[in-house]
């Protein structure tokens, strides 16, 4: 008996340890190392106004309930160091500038596009991620950095499932909360700095508040965990953005039977004249400016309520309240008119060699035009480009996330949606049969949500007839598509838009413009180090870098290849040889920008 008992001791011992040891490195993710560049430089891509409006206007994001107090007063949770330091936050990837201080628009000091927003009738103020956090980029090369307006980040953000890997900044985020509320003396120190000379009256309050939205982050954490929603680690600059947008509007919100799993993973794309563009997102599937930036704005975490508090659903004028500023969403969005692509800087990465330009320039109207070049025509208030959609069976590139968002199914019967009534919404095309609201599809069913949600919102930011078609962008409607197909945009600023392809599988374009067997199987992310000679980020191992592997499902690397044989099933041009490549590549570094003039 005694023996069994020891066993038993010995048995909890071990179990003990081993959890003790999963969460001291689910508290410690494994981050890489940062140090601060010894100068940001801002291309020329529109006014250091235009750039803080961009980075600080809030959208009406709010992570989970988190005030935004709160959040800049968590400590890391082995120690007293601020969670929300520059330099800690800035190994998530998140772009601080060297030796930044609080501003007025960033009171507590924190990266590109995180700020604030307080809600009509709240006393709280919300942390507010913005798409400024996401579609921002930074390269840097022999210790300068040089800032990407509107291009793709490469931090790491979106997941809360804990591994022993970490490096995510929702993991990290949900154990600095864990350890503030479980730790005493933490949260003492906690509240007295939030609070202030309020601590005696509000302690108890705060202290239910906080618990609160942390319940939120765990139920999120261990939902995503047990159910394996997210099985292709997305690692830094990726999110699988429809996946974790359904999960959240129709799993979170309406049924745990809606819950999908989102295994395809796609880059941040870059923002520069996409106001232009007929249709937006990889695959083609949305059209109007507002409802895409609507949408958006859920994704990242604006409350939207389906349901009142006794739990039906909410019918006629009550639908749908959220926290989304539609007012701010199209700030945002006329500034972003005015972004300019990024120009080749040669002071900082390099002179161009001009005569070999020329070379590539006949080789882009020779091999990448076709596709690369739209149609253009005048629209409503703008010229509008005619972006052309590739099939995959044509292009050969994963398929994964345009097959999910094609082939998801979701029962949104629950709203108890009438024929009707969607029928008067601004979506199109308008339904020519009932819709079965137990079968929606993501695109669709987001479609008619972002209406309701967009018209509510109208409603109470006072937004009047005569404005709307300007806010909608254009006066255009809520369009929804869904195809199988990813769609060719233009080039201009290219070269600082690293990695490629919509999942990021591709490093370089030099590798690119190579066949698959060329490309690399496995390479390093998480560093900003540039390689302007063969235009991506550098991928070697450094401490903490994520490996990505391009055998994962989401993570295919395939198609888009020029090489010998057949057009189609991947293959989109010829062989080219490595000179050619190099001057496509010397080309692309001009394209579109005022060296561009300069070729022979």
């Amino acid at each position: 008996m005694r023996l069994f008992i020891r066993l038993l001791v010995l048995i909890a011992a071990l179990l003990g340890l081993i959890m003790a040891v999963v969460l001291y490195y689910v508290a410690n993710p494994k981050l890489p190392a940062w140090s601060p560049a010894q100068q940001v430089h801002y291309l020329e891509q529109w006014s250091a106004a235009d750039r803080e409006t961009y980075y600080f206007t809030p959208q009406g994001t709010q992570v989970k309930g988190l005030h935004y107090d709160w959040f800049t007063a968590l400590e890391l949770p082995f120690s007293q160091q601020r969670f929300a330091a520059p330099e800690y936050l800035a190994r998530f990837g998140f772009l601080v500038d060297p030796g930044q201080k609080p501003t007025v628009n960033n009171p507590g000091n924190l990266p590109v596009g995180f700020t604030r927003h307080q809600n009509a009738g709240s006393p709280g103020i919300f942390l507010d991620i913005t798409c400024a956090a996401c579609h921002t980029g930074e390269l840097r090369f022999k210790g300068q950095a040089v800032r990407i307006d509107g291009g793709s980040a490469q931090h790491v953000l979106p997941s809360s499932v804990p591994t022993l890997k970490g490096g995510s900044f929702g993991q990290a985020l949900v154990a600095s909360l864990a350890s503030t509320y479980y730790n005493p003396w933490k949260f003492e120190r906690f509240a007295r700095n939030v609070l202030g000379e309020d601590y005696d009256a509000r302690h108890q309050a705060l202290r239910k508040e906080f618990k609160s939205s942390l319940d939120t982050f765990l139920k999120v954490a261990w939902n995503d965990t047990h159910r394996g929603l997210y099985p292709t680690e997305e690692g830094p600059g990726r999110t699988d953005a429809f996946g974790r947008i359904a999960n959240a509007s129709f799993g979170d919100a309406i049924s745990p039977d809606n819950y999908r799993v989102a295994n395809a993973p796609v880059d941040y794309p870059q923002l520069w004249d996409m106001w232009t563009f007929e249709w937006v997102q990889w695959n083609g599937s949305a059209k109007q400016p507002m409802a895409r930036n609507i949408g958006e704005a859920l994704g990242v975490g604006a409350t939207l309520n389906f349901f009142d508090k006794s739990g039906q659903p909410l019918m006629g004028d009550a639908r749908y309240p959220s926290s989304v500023r539609v007012r701010d969403l199209h700030l945002i969005e006329e500034t972003l008119q005015r972004l300019a692509p990024p120009a080749w800087p040669e002071d900082l990465l390099g002179a161009v060699d001009k005569t070999l330009a020329a070379k590539g320039r006949a080789l882009f109207a020779e091999n990448c035009a076709g596709c690369h070049v739209p149609r253009t025509t005048q629209g409503e208030g703008r010229y509008v480009q005619h972006l052309k959609m590739i099939p995959m069976e044509y292009i050969g590139t994963d398929p994964g996330a345009a097959n999910n968002i094609a082939d998801h199914r979701f029962d949104l019967t629950a709203l108890q949606w009438k024929q009707p009534e969607l029928e008067k919404l601004d979506v199109e095309p308008k339904p020519t049969e009932p819709l079965d609201l137990s079968k929606m599809s993501v695109a669709k069913g987001l479609a008619y949500v972002t209406a309701y949600v967009q018209d509510r919102a109208y409603q109470d930011a006072q937004v009047t007839p005569a404005e709307r078609p300007e806010m909608d962008g254009f006066g255009l409607p809520i369009g929804v598509r869904e195809l199988r197909s990813y769609k060719a945009r233009p080039l201009a600023g290219v070269w600082a838009t690293a990695p490629f392809l919509h999942n990021g599988s591709v490093p370089s374009i030099y590798q690119l413009l190579s066949p698959q067997d060329e490309r690399a199987t496995t390479f390093y992310k998480g560093t900003f180090e540039y390689d302007p000679q063969h235009l991506g980020y550098d991928t070697e191992a450094f401490t903490n870098a994520f490996l990505f592997d391009t055998r994962i499902t989401g993570n295919h690397n395939s198609g888009h290849e020029f090489r010998a044989g057949k057009l189609g099933n991947g293959v989109i041009g010829r062989w080219l040889l490595p000179q050619e490549r190099w001057a496509l590549l010397e080309y692309l570094k001009v394209l579109g920008g005022p060296l561009e003039d300069q070729l022979p």
